[in-house]
């Protein structure tokens, strides 16, 4: 398949999911599935990139072809000058999925990185857009881990990464919950243990569900937390992305919801399950009619740890500090200008500032978010 032509056929690139599914290797928001959900958001033209390695292997990274993107956590020109630093024009190619947050080069077990990363940052080079006719726009990479970076430094990128955001992970050992608290300091232990109780008093009426059988609810439910936060929505075409989303992903899009008895649910929190890893993507609430049992602690972190099997929780970026307490790790996500041309060439001294000052202001902002970094992800560009 050629990457000049065809790479927007559909959110892979006319690459067939298994194909792509083996590529991705496990990774949920690089799968055929969270893709294909991703294309479903206005703004943008979704698609794939797969190409042959110079060792005879194979490498993909999904891409979109941006011209108004509506999502302002990708939209990486007002990122870059907010921070003070040069930037592409804000149409272009972005590399990496439309949501998640968390872009890989995809080699699939085994597949050399550097390698991988050569024939993607190739092909990235030379994909031409559906939406403009101009060959020389931005190919912007947003949210690369540490390793995506240094592979496709090494595959030749000259320009030095941005970080973006904090990525939060938090581990499960094999034991399960009780596993879980053993491995926590005394001090957070008794804290989760105590937000369960509160919980568990509380008297909530909890009930599992899928996306589909709940939409509604989700839906009223996070424009209830974005009104608390001034962002006014129109309920309605939320409720009907929703609806999509839980048709197309079935059972994977599991939600659990918290109610009164005998009231409609007042909380709920939506997650995706994969492998052994659950990606938490939503929570919302009716603030007005919470008791202060720790609501969004127990419905978005301690009943997800808790079911078997679990190993990981992807709780994502912002809150770095709330995360930090309940046990996560904190790796920095990156922006990666791949244009041949970028505008970012020369000012690596400057990039390196601006991500040094980010990592000290998160080493400041409190004792368990300094405790929480993966200082050896952050200090090769820092």
């Amino acid at each position: 398949m050629s990457a000049t032509t065809d790479c927007f056929a559909d959110a892979t690139g006319g690459v067939p999911a298994a194909e792509w599914d083996r590529l991705a290797d496990g990774r949920f928001y690089s799968s055929a599935l969270w893709l294909r959900l991703c294309a479903m958001a206005p703004g943008s033209v979704s698609g794939g990139v797969r190409v042959v390695t110079s060792g005879g292997g194979q490498a993909a990274i999904p891409v979109a072809a941006v011209r108004d993107e509506p999502n302002p956590h990708l939209r990486w020109h007002d990122m870059l000058t907010a921070r003070g630093l040069p930037s592409p024009a804000p149409e272009g190619i972005l590399v990496g999925q439309r949501r998640g947050y968390l872009a890989h080069v995809l080699a699939g077990e085994g597949g050399d990185p550097t390698a991988a990363a050569a024939a993607v940052l190739d092909a990235v080079r030379a994909l031409r857009s559906p939406l403009h006719d101009d060959p020389k726009i931005a190919r912007v990479a947003m949210y690369l881990t540490t390793p995506d970076v240094i592979a496709l430094r090494d595959a030749g990128v000259r320009t030095a990464p941005v970080a973006l955001k904090t990525d939060a992970w938090i581990e499960i050992p094999p034991g399960g919950w009780d596993a879980w608290m053993e491995s926590l300091s005394p001090h957070r232990a008794r804290r989760i243990r105590s937000e369960v109780r509160k919980f568990e008093k509380a008297g909530y009426e909890v009930r599992h569900s899928t996306l589909a059988g709940s939409w509604r609810d989700v839906a009223r439910l996070l424009a209830r937390t974005e009104l608390r936060y001034g962002r006014s929505v129109d309920v309605a075409p939320m409720a009907e992305s929703f609806r999509r989303q839980g048709e197309l992903a079935g059972s994977r899009a599991e939600v659990v919801l918290c109610s009164r008895p005998g009231e409609p649910p007042i909380g709920f929190c939506l997650y995706y399950r994969w492998g052994d890893t659950v990606y938490l993507r939503a929570i919302g609430f009716d603030y007005d009619k919470l008791g202060s049992a720790a609501e969004y602690f127990n419905l978005t972190y301690y009943m997800p740890a808790r079911i078997p099997g679990v190993r990981w929780l992807h709780a994502g970026t912002e809150t770095a500090e709330g995360k930090a307490l309940r046990g996560a790790s904190l790796r920095p996500l990156w922006l990666l200008d791949l244009s041949e041309d970028s505008p970012l060439a020369g000012y690596d001294e400057e990039i390196r500032q601006h991500n040094r000052s980010l990592l000290t202001r998160l080493r400041d902002s409190s004792r368990a978010v300094a405790g929480a970094l993966e200082d050896e992800l952050w200090e090769p560009y820092c």
